[in-house]
Formats: C-alpha cells, structure tokens, sequence
C-alpha cells in the first residue's frame, strides 16, 4: 500500500473542504433532518459528530462526512416503514467539535509520512519519527475524550445517543461512555472487515483495531457480535473463534445459508439471539456492498443489501432488546450531492428509528 491509500492530496482537500467544511447544503441550520433549531433536552435522540480521519484509507475524506450527511438529510423521508416510526421532532443536533477536525487534518499528514517511512523500508527508531507517532497517539487518546464527554453528557441523561463519523476509530469513545451508563452492554458491530487486528504496531489506535481496542479496553461490553465481516485475516478469524465475548457471522457462511435456503429473517433471529438486553450498533458503511457506497476506499466484494442491513437493524427492535445507542462511520463524500452522503442519511434514518422502537423495551 502507498502513502497515498491514507492521505488525499491537496486538491482533494481542498474540494472537500469546499463542499462539506462548514455545511454548504440547503440545510442552513447545520442539524440533521430538520430546518429549524431543536434543543437536545426537548430530543429523544442526539447525534454527536465526530469528523476525524486520522488513519483512514480514505484520507480525510470521513473527516468531512458529518456536514455531508447533515447536507444530504434534507431530502430524506423522516418516515420510516419498514419500523413504523417517525423522527420527525425526535432528533437533536449536538454542536460539532470542529477542533476535532482540525486535529485529523494536521495529524493525517504526520500519519502519511510515518506510513510511506515504513514502506519504504525505515524504522520508527529516529527521536523524529517517535515523536509524530507519539503525538498521533496523543491525538487519538484526546479524540476519544472528546467524543466520549459529549456522548455521556446526553446519554446519562437518559438520551439515545447516535455518533456520526468520521472513520471507526471514533466508536471507542463513545463505546467506553455508553457502557459507563448501561453496564453489561453488547454490540452489534456491522463491518465489512473483522477491525480485530493488534493495536500497536504502528500506532496505538486505528480503524483497522476498532473491534479489538472495544474488545480489550471496554470490559463492560458482555459482548460483540460481528456481522458482514468478508475481509479478514486467519489471526482475525482464529481470535474472535476463541474468545468468549465475540460471535462471528460471516458474510460468507451467511451467503451460503441464503443459496441453502434458509431466509434472512431467519438469519437475523440468529445473529439477535447472541446479543444482551441491551445493544449498542456499530455501523461501518462498507459492509453494504460497493454500489451502495462507491466511494468507501476499503471496497470487498459482496456484502449485504440495504434492505438486509435495516431489517437486522429492526429485527433487534422487534426483539424486545433496547437499543441503547448507535453509531454510523467510514462514509465517504468525494462530492456535493454523492450517492455516499444520502445512503448514509437513509441508513441513519434506520438507525433512529429502530433505536426510537426499541426505547421502551425492558
């Protein structure tokens, strides 16, 4: 891999920042789904967003989704049939961290020279090369301090609390929060790739580790169960086998139980029957299939439909679990009005109102 699968360059940047940077589109009030202002105590959903990018293959592309999304919302339906909800008058903005932002920009070049250092054969010995790794650390450790006080703030408020990214490292500090205030808490990782891999080699956090560092570092997660993931290796593989908290349903043995005939609703009574009381939902967009996010820069082939991905969301509804918060991450918006930024609206429109469905559950 080239330094140039984790940076864009400059022109990209720059597009980027003209288009999403500060929430160009027709939604002028900067919030999801609605025009006019909401106040996060009147909500019963806020959403957080999180525009970090530090480590993604996409350079900092999902450093510039939140404001897509919010962008794209406006054209969406805020009903949702397939879970009989509305999130209209339901959803609260909380107001984005654009340090954070800046942050990912200044810390993913440092994060460019350091990779294409090691590609082309260097070591990370050099007092240089230690100290950006080090404030690449340091950068990750106050990303996920941020999100996680912002997720608490409304989460020990009794709100569902939904955080849109930016790439999947974000998910552990809302993770670490979420669990604080349900204890014995699963997830429900949604991924084209396991995430399993052993943080450190590089660097202490990434979107390759997020599974792991949950896994690792959360230890009031009861448990994890991954589906969609088709791009792993066998060290990934044979660690989830083994390890108590993690259920592993590959897209693989899944497609093979589809062509065997069994149907995907009872697929998801499979996958919802391993999951606690309550729920957390982590969603990468690549475990959709390519043509629904073209533009993801970790495309597999395969992958679940639209459709399948909202009626698993919805089965864990209808299953009498809660689903306590979510989040929605790698989405990549190359340009204004991309097909990326409004699938990712209607996904997170799923997830609102699956999570809105399930709130009175016990």
């Amino acid at each position: 891999m080239s330094h140039n699968t984790i940076v864009m360059d400059i022109n990209d940047l720059f597009r980027f920042g003209l288009n999403f940077s500060i929430g160009s589109g027709g939604n002028d009030n900067g919030g999801y789904y609605f025009r006019d202002a909401m106040e996060a105590q009147d909500a019963e959903i806020v959403l957080v967003s999180a525009p970090w990018a530090v480590t993604s293959a996409a350079g900092q592309g999902p450093a510039y989704t939140p404001d897509a999304i919010i962008d794209a919302s406006t054209s969406v339906s805020l009903y949702d049939a397939l879970s009989e909800v509305s999130i209209e008058g339901k959803v609260a903005t909380a107001e984005v961290d654009y340090d954070l932002q800046e942050s990912s920009l200044q810390l993913g070049g440092d994060a460019a020279k350091i990779v294409s250092h090691i590609e082309d054969g260097g070591t990370l010995s050099g007092d240089y090369f230690i100290r950006k790794v080090n404030r690449i650390n340091i950068g990750f450790r106050d990303m996920h301090r941020s999100v996680g006080k912002r997720v608490f703030r409304f989460a020990d408020k009794g709100k569902i609390v939904g955080v849109v990214g930016g790439d999947h490292s974000v998910t552990l500090g809302a993770v670490r929060s979420i669990s604080s205030v349900y204890p014995d808490m699963g997830v429900l990782f949604i991924d084209g790739h396991c995430d399993l891999r052993q943080s450190g080699k590089i660097f202490a956090y990434s979107h390759l580790s997020i599974a792991r560092n949950i896994i690792d570092e959360v230890p009031q997660v009861s448990k994890m169960v991954q589906v969609g993931a088709r791009d792993m290796s066998r060290e990934e593989v044979e660690f989830a086998h083994s390890h108590p908290k993690i259920e592993l349903f590959g897209h693989e043995a899944m497609a093979r139980s589809l062509y065997n005939g069994e149907s995907w609703s009872s697929i998801c009574d499979k996958v919802v029957a391993e999951l606690p009381n309550d729920v957390y939902i982590s969603f990468d967009i690549d475990a959709l299939s390519p043509e629904c996010c073209p533009n993801t820069k970790r495309p597999v082939a395969g992958g679940m439909s639209f459709d399948q991905a909202a009626l698993l969301i919805n089965r864990v509804a209808e299953s009498g679990r809660r689903i306590i918060g979510f989040d929605l991450t790698e989405i990549v918006p190359v340009s204004e009005g991309s097909i990326d930024a409004t699938i990712g609206a209607r996904m997170l429109v799923k997830l609102c109102a699956s999570a809105l469905k399930s709130k009175n559950n016990k």
